[in-house]
Order: structure tokens, then C-alpha cells, then sequence
């Protein structure tokens, strides 16, 4: 099939056709996943001249076809989940041999699978364009080339081609699906099984995901109107008791292999159901309108919900769900003010979930009322007529995005005792409200288009958690967000250029969900700077518009159309913003400097901005399979900026506490700047006297004519009497300082104030400036800024003061006082800092947490977020303080055992789960940097260091840590947390040599049954601790990978041997990597046995990618129970093709490819080869059957070809050995029979070797086979003997060789 680029060379145009609208009946059988479907596909041809109509589909049964009502006799199709496996015993090493068998489909998009040949009494005539077929206009209706595989809209056609209309074809297709391997999952149908029976839609968003249930052009730009009905069962009673055992005549087969669950006897299955679940009602939730649900009056009942979509959409934007769902009217929490103004155009909003999850439902679920208000109001009406969210087991991803509905894992769900899950899963549950907007309705016209969709989608996210959470945390995330945008852009592409790796590696897409809602909020502080009142929205909500009317062809949105858009709207020139941010790569790196010219009155800022090629990173585990990928893929850096150009605000805040912006344009690498000082006082000088003067004045008022100096209200200004400084040992600025602070004529400058750029910037500003900026400025950025600028200084007595009075006014937002926590840890140091940033910390959690003058901590009380937040960051903190042995001071341990053994909950409205598990988390942590009492030869005879630090103690701290893993198994908390968090803990202790290394308490958990998140949790602690290497382990995850059922595991599993082969490539060792020995004085000792040569090798495999898979071949390549293993996870008929796609590349990296082909050959009977011709050989069965051994001749002249015969191990008497050898060439076979003599055989002439092996060589009777086959069989208890023959054929070998 041709590609896009190859459709621009095809003269003339391939006839094409559009589609109108499609009918799916679905009669589904749950309990023995089977199905029944018809589907009817209106199209409209584009040409007279269309004779072949090409659709994906799979796992199908096809029975019958017709045109306009006439049978379509002639139409090709083979089932693609039958080519996804090899039919001999076949290896890792033929590889490339399954590849080939399934290219089509490991494309991106897929090539069709049914090829339609309409038949000739079928005619297509120009259409009456006064009827009513031709109302419609052409425009809003995708066109579909018959090689087309994006389904998007065909080549510009000309004037009068685009005006011509024609009949429709109507295509009827029944077909059913034995059983349902793809598109479809299936929770609580098996037996013991403890979940509610319920199934849903699964991976249609990927390609050749939709048409794995019904036929359909699997293409994102196919869209069309749609009428879903699908038949089921009644109630859950029912559809557990009844399956069909014969779906249209076909037997219990999968896809052509025996599976035993499609034959169980199913009558007995009802055990872990009650009577009253029997009886809930199966509810059908799906795409569209419900128009239609009928009861059949039949034994056992059934029922039919059809559904309409009004509104274009593509086949990979539908989903349903049958489950006994109950509803949850979302809309009760819509506000009543917002409610008055929307009036009729309020959006209905409606939850379901399974019996007894409502009340999470409707925690969960809080602010989607008020969000559907927002985006109506501020970006234009909802696209549909409602939105229903339907809460399922085992989805991946954890939200699907379809027209009308989204598909939402349970996982999301929380109850409201529980905290942690609150801002994340609020922001990707209003994600995928805005993804109905700009994602379903407005799609992207090609791949590169789709930053545009999923950067829309995330601001429009963003700016209604800037008013459900506040400014502050909108302004934090979005520094941080700038940062990590800043470390990862280094060396990649653009997000232009990223839109078309979305399926090369997950980390493609979350790099895009990350950059791209950036470069438009930045984009939207340009618009608002130039004087655009409503700055992006506007543009958004015209975009929208534009959809809406049918201006914005097939809902498809180009970067074109887009930058067009924003240009016409926001009054600018922006060729130069998409050219850097959008189509280019990178971000700048700003250093500025400054200084005040007293005698001009200005201050001079010089701004460098330094771009530089990306530098030699090495590699990490955890991104190792996305840099394999791409290097096989050729996925190059983006053109790096020269100069980043734009508008930039500098902000001066000057002696009288007013800031004052300028706005200067960044257009070279080096600007020089100079800006006017407007203020006339002096800096304000914050010293003692004056602070004692500030609180004796009391309410006296302030006159300013009477005092030059400016006071100013500033945060941070706790703990200021003498009796706290005392007693919180705190520090003040030393007298230089203070005159320093004097003789400055600003507080403080600001660059990119207004957050206008994603940029690292380096501002030469001393600190006490910093110190201004972090307590007068009132922007979180700014803030934070200051106290990363903190963090990176060296430990300090006034460092630490600043940092815990941050960390103790109240009146910051709580993110920066967890922040000024996680600082506090560098001055935490022994000798002369004498553990101050200890002190400050368990000083700071009695003070909130604890009863006065007591370190006993205080019953929990949860209801203050903020103060949570704060109570997990001081334990955090505490936990990393080390001394300069790196080792976790006896205090520290003490303080967070007592936190965890006194711990009291009893009266707090919220769950103590994740605080319990921050708490065994930061133990373990101290508790690794040292070894136990009595293992450690430098503590022997330190009385002092090791006093209260004895195996009582240790033997305390792991009590507590199973203690309350033992609880998490009688009460589970919230996802296994505690487990999950004990079985890390078991981890790092056993890695630090802590305890003994005991796997065994650890595999347990990986025994299927287990819930997932901790079954894979056990999983990642055995690898991490180096168990990879255990064969016995290896092969069970392997096994558990390729076979388990639910989808989250097989996802997660593959990203956790993708960091296992990550680990072992790069070298690196369970416990760290071993540092180079040192001697007094820091010099570094290599060794004499250490070679040049290894050094490189070292350097390349933790460097390079062909140096990384060079170590991982040679140090896995040879494993056979990896071998073995990889090949039963790609054989398994559980796995999706996207699945065996990613084992494939595992494979292709590892191992060599080897064209041979293993033929099993029952024995006695002789067998006779065959030479056909086209480098085949025929091996054929004859009736002739070997009663004895061959005769045994010793003595015999060597003939051209030997039969060297000698005994197998076992058994002997059944199964010897026979090699067959030919002299000059490399071809040879192992048959397995009784010990005969050397024997002489005839003379058979070479052949020569194939340009390509052949696919369609398999093992048949007669069985045709390549020359460069290998042909094995292993003789099975209680069968006859069977010949095991491995023969390879090829050219003679050269001479010498």
C-alpha cells in the first residue's frame, strides 16, 4: 500500500471515495467473548471509476458482503491475528521472519485488511443535484483513498472534480468473531473471580484498534455519522450462566488456536455471586445519544441499546461499556450562578461506575460541573448534547477520550478521606473534559499538527486550575514545568517535528503534553502585553467557532491555520515565535549582569544569552528503550536558535518599595541595556535597632516627612523577639553586610518577570537581594526562585534563619515552605554548623505538630492541607540529613521512629495511609546510610556515636515497618500504599546490607492474584536488587508479561524489563556503581589491569547507544532462558500487536536474524525430499515404515555426503542421534532414531542459496521447506518416535575457510 508520499507521485489519482455515515450491530456474547456484528458503510465515491473499496479488519469471520444489495462474491481478506505467530518451532532468531508475516500491521497507521471488489452490476452514476442524497455538503465528510492509510483528505482535486457527485455505495458486511482477543476487555468473567463482571472498548485511539470488532477505515480523519446498537444479556445472572458454545457454526477456536476457555463448562459458574448481584442490571454506555433500548422477551432475556452520533467522528474516537453501572447525576454540583446563565444550554453530566464506588465517584468527579460551565462560557458552546464519565477496572490508558464519553480507570478514583491523588487526578479529569473540545471535536490535520490539539487541551486545563486552586499554584506549576522543559530540550526535536514519534515511545508524548501548553502560555502573555484583552482565549474560542460552522475542513486544525489565526486576531507578526518555539528546538540559557551608574543614574544590565550544542549525556535506564528507539528510527535534534528573539520585562524594585517594569527586545546574543532609576531614597536598611523600634511604636503612626528611611511589610518576619532568636538559634546579617545593604540603590531586579519566556536564567545578584525578593515580592515564581538560589549556596547559621522562617510564616503558599524544608537539609552539617538545619527542622515540627514542650506529636489532624503538606516535608527533610560520613545521625532516626510508633489517628477525618508511608519511607532511608550495631569497624569502641543506636533499637525500627505491612494485608489501604512502601523499604535495607537479603519475603507478592500496582512493585524490588539474573525469576515475569490478563500489568511490566535491559547495558549495579578507590588527598587509583581498551568500552556502553546494545548482547545474548522466554511472551495469544511490535525490537536489537525454519517429521516412517524448484525442498511422508535398525558397516570409502550415526543421551532405546553432513558445504540434520552404523547415501547435487527466505515455507504434509531450513522435533511420552532432522543448505565454503 502507498504512503502518503507516494500518493503525490500516482498519476492518474486512485479513485477514492468518502464516507457518509456507518450502522454497527453488535450482538455480544460477554461470557464467552464472542460476537455477532453487521455493519452497513454508506460512501460516496469521488469517481465513476471506483471498483475496490479497502477497510481495516480484524479477528473477523466474514460471511457474507453485498453492494447496493448484490453479493459481493469477490473480496480478499486474511485474518491478521493468524500471520502473528510462526507454525514451526521457531526462535528469537527468526525474528525477522514474523516481522515480515505482520509489516502491514505494525505500521503506523495499518494497511487495510479487506479488499472489496464491488460488482459489476453495481454502477455509480452522477448524482440528481436536486435530491436529497446531495444536501449534505461534500466538506463535511472525510475522503478515503483506497491507499490511503491516515484516512485523511485526499489530493486537491480539480474544480469540476470537486463539484461532480455521484450515487453512494451502500456496503453491508456480516461477519462474526469467535473469540475476542483485541479491541474489547473483559473483567470478572472467569472463574473465582471477586471483581464485577463488567467490558469495555479498549486501545481504539491507537491504530488497527477500532476495527478489531467491526469493519471500518481505521483512520483519524475519517470521520463520518454514526448508529451503534448493541445487543447483550439482561443481567449479570445471566450473561454468567448463559454462552453460546457456537457462534455462526465455527467451533471453539482462537483465531485458529485451541483455546481451553472458549469449551469450559460454564454452568457452575456462579459461585462468587451472590443472588443480589445476579439480578443487577447489564446498562449499555456508548458513544452517542441512547435513541432506542428494546427488550427481546426471550429465554434468557436480552436487550438492545442503540445509540446515535450527530456529530462526525472517526471509528477511533468511539467506546462503549456493558457492566452493571450505576449513575451518578453530575450535574447536581453545578453552581446555581452558573447555572442561571447557561439556562438550556446547561450540559448534562453523567457518572457511572460499579455498585458501590458512588461516593467516590462523586468525590472524584467534584469539579467537573463547574469546569463544563467554564469552558462553555469561555471558549464557546460544548460540542455535543452531554458527557457521561463511566469508571472501569484495568484501563490503559487511565483515561480514553471519545466523542460523548470517557473511559476512566478505577485507579482515578478516591475517596474523600484521602488527599494525595487530589491536584493530579482533578487535573487529568479536567484534561479530559477539554479533550471533548480540542482532541474528539478538532482533530490535527497531519501527525506534526498535533502539538496544536494537545498544547489547546492542557491550557484550557490549565487555566481552569488557575481559578479552582489559585494563582499561586498555577504560578509554581508552571516554573517547574519551565525547568524540566529546560533539562529536557536538550538535543531533541521540536515539537512541530514530535507530533509524528507519538507512537515511537511514551516519553514523546508526555514531552509534548509538557512543552507545548508552555509555548502557548507564552504566546498568550505576548497577546496580553501588546494590549489583547482576552490574549489566547479569543483565539481558541474562534477556532472552536470555526469547527462548529464547517470553516475548519473535517474539524482538522493545521500549525498553518493556527499561526494564520492567531495573527489575524492578536494583531501580530508571529513568523519569527513559531519559527523558534514551535518548528525550532531548544531553550536559551540567559547569564545577566548588573550594576548601578550613580553618576547617569541608570543601571546597566549586559544579557548573554548562550546557546551551545547539546552536550554528551550518558545514558539512564529508565530512558533507555526510547534512546534504542530513536536511534533506530534516525530521530534527530531539532535545528538549535542561534538567538532566541522576543520581548522581555525587567522589573527594578527601587529604594521605595514600588516595582517598576521595562520592556526591552531580546534581538542579538549580547544586549546592553541601560534603564533610568527613578527613585530618590535610600535602600531600605533592615537592621536590628529598627526592628526593635518597628515593635515598640506599636500603633503610633508612621510619618514619612519625619523619617527618610522607607518601611516596608514584608513576609518571613517571624520569630523576631530576643527570647525566639534565642531559642531558635538564629542569626542576623553580620554589620559588613547591613553596609553594604545601605549603599544599594534597589532591593531587587527581576528578569522575565512576567514569565513571557521557557528559558534558564543566571542573574549576578548578591544575596541578600534574593533575601528582599523572597520576602517582599509577592509572586510565587519569584519566590521560588529565591529559594532555589538558597539551596545551592553553602551551609550558613543565616541561610538556615531564612530558610526556616519561610519554612514558618504561614502566610507563604505551602509549596515554598516545603521547599525552604527541603533546603534546610544542606545545613544540617556536624562541626561548626553543630546541626543547625536539624535543629530548625525538629524544632519547627514540635512547634506545629507536636504538644508543647514535648516531643510527643500531637493526634493527627488533616483538615489543614496546607499543614499536611508541611508535616510529610519536615520528615522528608529529617530523613536525609547525613554526617560527613554520609551516615543518618542517631537523632534523626530516633526522632522518626517515635513519629511512626506514636502515631495516632483516632481522631482525624482522614486516612493516615500515605503520611504512615512517608514515615516508614524516610526511616528506611536513615536507616540504610549506616550499617547495624556491631557491623561496622569504625563504631566499635565510639562509645558516644553509638549510644541508644543497639540492635534493640534496630530491631525497633524493622518491627515497625512489618507491622504495618501485616495491617495492610488485613485492611488494605488506599492502592496497597503501606505494602508497597514496605516492600521498598525491605529493598533499600537489604541493598545497604542493612538485613539479609531474603527475596523469598518479597516473591510472594508476584503471584498472579496479586493486585497489580503491588505485584509489580515486587517485581521492580527483586530486579532492582539484582534477581535479573536468576533464570528461575527471569522466566516467570517473562511468562506473567506475555500472559496475564489485564492490561495495566502487560504496560507496566513491558516499561520495567525495558529498564532491566536498561540497567544491565549501561552496567549498572544493583547496589550502585562501584566508586574508584581513593587514597588521602582524593587521588584517584586506577589499576594497572584496568586497559585503555576497557576504559573505552566502559565509557562507550554508558555514552552510546551502539555501546550500550554491544554490553547488553554480550553480556544477555547467550541466555537461553531469555531466549525462551522473550518467544513464549511473542507467541502468547493474549498480547496486542503493539505488544509483539515492542518484543520484536527487543529481539531485533539482541539477536542475530537466522532464516531457518524447524519441521517436526513423525518417525518410523521414511520421509523423502524434494527439490521444486525456487530454493524449496518438498519433504514428503511415504507409507514405507522402518521395522529394524539400519545395518552397522564399519568400513566404507568416504562418499561426497556421511550419515554420521551416534547414541542419544534418552532414551536410548527410542532416541539416538543421526547428524547429516556434507562435505564442502555448511549443510547439515539431526534425525532421531534407533543407533544404526555409518551408512554411505547417494550423491545429491547443491543448490544454490536464496536471494530472500520464503515466508510461505511452512510445516505441512507434504511439508515444503527453504534450503536454509533447520527442521527439529523432540520425541513426547506416550507417542510414536519422530524424526528431528536439522538441515541447513548452503554454498560451499570458500578455501581457508
Amino acid at each position: 500500500m502507498a504512503n502518503g508520499a507516494e500518493l503525490q507521485n500516482l498519476q492518474p489519482l486512485i479513485p477514492t471515495f468518502s464516507l457518509a455515515h456507518q450502522k454497527v450491530e453488535l450482538d455480544i456474547d460477554l461470557r464467552a467473548r464472542r460476537l455477532k456484528g453487521r455493519t452497513e458503510i454508506t460512501i460516496n465515491p469521488q469517481s465513476k471509476e471506483l471498483k475496490t473499496v479497502r477497510l481495516n479488519c480484524r479477528q473477523c469471520i466474514i460471511t457474507r458482503i453485498t453492494a447496493n444489495g448484490k453479493t459481493c462474491s469477490s473480496f480478499a481478506y486474511e485474518e491478521p491475528y493468524k500471520k502473528a505467530a510462526l507454525r514451526w518451532e521457531a526462535g528469537v532468531h527468526q525474528h525477522h521472519m514474523l516481522r515480515r508475516k505482520i509489516e502491514a500491521q505494525l505500521k503506523s497507521p495499518p494497511e487495510e485488511e479487506l479488499v472489496i471488489n464491488l460488482p459489476k452490476s453495481v454502477r455509480i452514476d452522477d448524482l440528481d443535484p436536486f435530491s436529497l442524497a446531495s444536501a449534505a455538503p461534500v466538506g463535511t465528510r472525510s475522503s478515503v483513498g483506497i491507499n490511503d492509510n491516515l484516512g485523511e483528505p485526499s489530493l486537491a482535486r480539480t474544480a469540476v472534480e470537486q463539484e461532480r457527485r455521484f450515487t453512494p455505495v451502500v456496503v453491508v458486511i456480516e461477519y462474526s468473531i469467535t473469540y475476542i482477543r483485541d479491541g474489547m476487555h473483559f473483567v470478572g468473567w472467569e472463574e473465582d473471580e471477586l471483581r464485577y463482571p463488567h467490558a469495555y472498548t479498549k486501545g481504539f485511539a491507537a491504530p488497527g484498534g477500532s476495527c478489531c470488532l467491526f469493519p471500518c477505515v481505521d483512520g483519524l480523519a475519517a470521520r463520518c455519522t454514526w448508529e451503534i446498537s448493541i445487543k447483550c444479556l439482561k443481567t449479570v445472572g445471566d450473561a454468567i450462566s448463559h454462552a453460546s458454545k457456537v457462534v455462526n457454526g465455527t467451533g471453539g477456536t482462537v483465531n485458529g488456536v485451541h483455546n481451553d476457555t472458549t469449551n469450559k463448562p460454564i454452568d457452575h459458574f456462579q459461585s462468587n455471586i451472590n443472588a443480589e448481584d445476579k439480578a443487577l442490571e447489564l446498562a449499555v454506555i456508548c458513544t452517542g445519544d441512547m435513541t432506542d433500548e428494546v427488550d427481546d422477551h426471550m429465554v434468557p432475556p436480552r436487550k438492545t441499546s442503540t445509540f446515535f452520533c450527530s456529530v462526525p467522528l472517526s471509528a477511533r474516537q468511539l467506546g462503549f461499556a456493558i457492566g452493571p453501572f450505576e449513575h451518578v447525576d453530575l450535574a447536581e454540583f453545578r453552581d446555581s450562578v452558573e447555572d442561571d446563565k447557561l439556562g438550556q444550554n446547561a450540559v448534562p453530566l453523567h457518572g457511572f461506575c460499579l455498585p458501590g464506588r458512588a461516593a467516590e465517584v462523586r468525590n472524584t468527579c467534584l469539579p467537573m460541573a463547574r469546569a463544563i460551565d467554564f469552558f462553555t462560557l469561555e471558549y464557546g458552546s460544548y460540542p455535543f448534547s452531554n458527557y457521561k464519565l463511566c469508571f472501569v477496572d484495568d484501563n490503559v490508558p487511565a483515561i480514553t477520550h471519545t466523542g460523548y464519553l470517557s473511559l476512566c480507570s478505577n485507579s482515578l478514583l478516591f475517596p474523600e478521606d484521602v488527599l494525595e491523588p487530589l491536584e493530579p487526578v482533578s487535573r487529568q479529569m479536567i484534561h479530559a473534559l477539554a479533550s471533548q473540545w480540542m482532541g474528539v471535536n478538532v482533530i490535527p490535520k497531519e501527525p506534526s499538527d498535533t502539538w496544536v490539539v494537545v498544547g489547546i487541551a492542557y491550557f484550557m486545563t490549565d487555566a481552569f486550575l488557575k481559578r479552582l486552586f489559585g494563582k499561586n499554584d498555577y504560578g509554581f506549576r508552571q516554573k517547574q514545568a519551565t525547568d524540566r522543559v529546560a533539562d529536557l530540550d536538550i538535543g531533541r526535536p521540536s515539537i512541530y517535528d514530535t507530533g509524528k514519534l507519538i507512537d515511537l515511545d511514551p516519553f514523546e508524548a508526555e514531552f509534548l503534553a509538557l512543552k507545548a501548553p508552555l509555548v502557548l502560555s507564552i504566546l498568550d502573555r505576548r497577546f496580553t502585553k501588546i494590549g489583547s484583552a482576552s490574549g489566547l482565549s479569543r483565539i481558541i474560542s474562534r477556532v472552536f467557532l470555526n469547527a462548529k460552522v464547517g470553516d475548519l475542513a473535517n474539524g482538522a486544525i493545521s500549525t498553518a491555520y493556527f499561526a494564520k489565526t492567531c495573527e489575524r486576531l492578536g494583531h501580530a507578526k508571529l513568523e519569527a515565535f513559531f519559527t523558534q518555539w514551535v518548528y525550532g528546538a531548544g531553550c536559551p540559557r540567559f547569564r545577566v549582569s548588573q550594576r548601578f551608574n550613580k553618576k547617569k543614574n541608570v543601571v546597566e544590565m549586559i544579557i548573554q544569552q548562550i546557546q551551545s550544542e547539546p552536550p554528551e549525556r550518558d545514558l539512564e535506564k529508565e530512558t533507555f528503550m526510547r534512546d534504542v528507539k530513536e536511534e533506530k528510527q534516525d530521530v534527530f535534534a531539532g535545528p538549535v536558535q542561534p538567538v532566541f528573539t522576543g520581548p522581555m520585562t525587567i522589573c527594578i524594585h527601587e529604594a521605595d518599595g514600588s516595582p517598576y517594569e521595562h520592556l526591552i527586545e531580546i534581538k542579538e546574543a549580547h544586549t546592553k541595556i541601560e534603564i533610568l532609576y527613578n527613585t530618590k531614597y535610600k535602600r531600605l536598611k533592615r537592621s536590628k535597632r529598627q526592628k526593635d523600634r518597628n515593635a515598640t511604636a506599636g500603633a503610633m503612626e508612621y510619618n514619612p516627612e519625619e523619617n527618610n528611611d522607607v518601611l516596608l511589610y514584608c513576609l518571613g518576619d517571624v520569630l523576631q523577639s530576643e527570647e525566639e532568636i534565642q531559642q531558635w538559634r538564629l542569626s542576623d546579617w553580620a554589620k559588613e553586610d547591613e553596609d553594604k545593604m545601605s549603599q544599594e540603590s534597589y532591593e531587587w531586579i527581576r528578569v522575565d518577570a512576567n514569565f513571557e519566556w521557557i528559558c534558564k536564567l543566571s542573574v549576578n545578584m548578591a544575596g541578600y537581594m534574593y533575601l528582599s525578593q523572597l520576602q517582599q515580592d509577592k509572586d510565587v515564581v519569584a519566590q521560588l526562585e529565591s529559594i532555589q538560589f538558597m539551596a545551592v549556596q553553602n551551609e550558613h547559621g543565616l541561610i538556615s534563619t531564612i530558610l526556616l522562617r519561610t519554612l514558618m510564616d504561614t502566610r507563604y503558599f505551602h509549596a515554598i515552605r516545603t521547599a525552604a524544608a527541603a533546603a534546610l537539609v544542606k545545613h544540617a552539617r556536624e562541626g561548626e554548623m553543630d546541626w543547625l538545619g536539624l535543629f530548625h527542622l525538629e524544632k519547627a515540627f514540635q512547634h506545629f505538630f507536636c504538644y508543647n514542650d514535648s516531643p510527643m506529636p500531637r493526634p493527627n489532624d488533616f483538615s489543614d492541607r496546607a499543614a499536611y503538606y508541611i508535616q510529610c516535608a519536615i520528615i522528608r527533610a529529617i530523613a536525609k540529613v547525613q554526617d560527613g560520613r554520609g551516615r543518618s545521625p542517631i537523632r534523626a532516626r530516633m526522632f522518626l521512629l517515635d513519629k511512626l510508633k506514636f502515631n495516632d489517628n483516632s481522631d482525624n477525618q482522614f486516612s493516615d495511609a500515605h503520611y504512615i508511608a512517608t514515615l516508614m519511607e524516610a526511616l528506611s532511608e536513615a536507616m540504610a546510610s549506616k550499617p547495624p550495631p556491631g557491623h561496622d569497624a569504625e563504631d566499635t569502641f565510639n562509645f558516644a556515636e553509638n549510644d541508644g543506636d543497639d540492635l534493640r533499637f534496630h530491631k525497633s525500627c524493622l518491627e515497625q515497618i512489618d507491622r504495618y505491612r501485616r495491617t495492610d494485608e488485613w485492611l488494605p489501604s488506599y492502592h496497597n500504599v503501606l505494602s508497597r512502601t514496605a516492600l521498598n523499604a525491605t529493598r533499600t535495607l537489604a541493598l545497604a546490607g542493612v538485613i539479609d537479603n531474603n527475596p523469598a519475603s518479597i516473591i510472594q507478592y508476584t503471584r498472579d492474584g496479586t493486585a497489580d500496582e503491588l505485584r509489580l512493585c515486587a517485581f521492580e524490588n527483586l530486579f532492582q536488587m539484582g534477581l535479573h539474573k536468576h533464570d528461575a525469576l527471569l522466566g516467570w515475569f517473562l511468562f506473567a508479561m506475555g500472559t496475564d490478563s489485564s492490561p495495566v500489568f502487560r504496560h507496566q511490566a513491558f516499561r520495567l524489563f525495558g529498564q532491566i535491559l536498561g540497567g544491565i547495558a549501561i552496567g549498572q549495579k544493583a547496589s550502585g556503581t562501584e566508586a574508584p578507590e581513593q587514597e588521602d588527598g582524593g587521588l584517584i587509583i586506577e589499576r594497572d589491569d584496568a586497559s585503555t581498551l576497557a576504559r573505552k568500552a566502559d565509557l562507550a556502553r554508558r555514552t552510546t547507544v551502539p555501546g550500550a546494545l554491544a554490553a547488553l548482547k554480550s553480556e544477555i545474548g547467550d541466555n537461553e532462558t531469555l531466549k525462551k522466554g522473550l518467544w513464549t511472551a511473542i507467541s502468547s495469544p493474549t498480547i496486542t500487536f503493539r505488544e509483539i511490535k515492542e518484543l520484536l525490537d527487543i529481539c531485533t536489537f539482541l539477536y542475530e536474524p537466522e532464516s531457518s525454519m524447524r519441521l517436526i517429521l513423525k518417525y518410523p516412517r521414511y520421509w523423502s525430499c524434494k527439490k521444486i524448484g525456487k530454493a524449496k525442498l518438498l519433504f514428503q511422508q511415504t507409507d514405507k515404515i522402518r521395522t529394524k535398525p539400519l545395518p552397522n558397516k564399519r568400513s566404507l570409502p568416504p562418499p561426497p555426503l556421511l550419515l554420521h550415526l551416534h547414541p542419544a543421551a534418552q532414551p536410548l532405546s527410542r532416541s539416538p542421534t543421526t547428524t547429516l553432513k556434507r562435505e564442502g558445504s555448511s549443510a547439515s540434520a539431526t534425525a532421531m532414531g534407533p543407533p544404526p552404523p555409518t551408512t554411505t547415501t547417494q550423491r545429491r547435487p547443491l543448490f544454490k542459496p536464496p536471494k530472500r527466505p520464503s515466508d510461505g515455507a511452512e510445516a505441512m504434509s507434504p511439508a515444503v521447506a527453504s534450503p536454509t531450513t533447520t527442521t527439529t522435533t523432540t520425541p513426547v511420552e506416550g507417542e510414536r518416535p519422530r524424526l528431528k532432522i536439522k538441515l541447513k543448505i548452503g554454498p560451499p565454503k570458500p578455501a581457508g575457510g
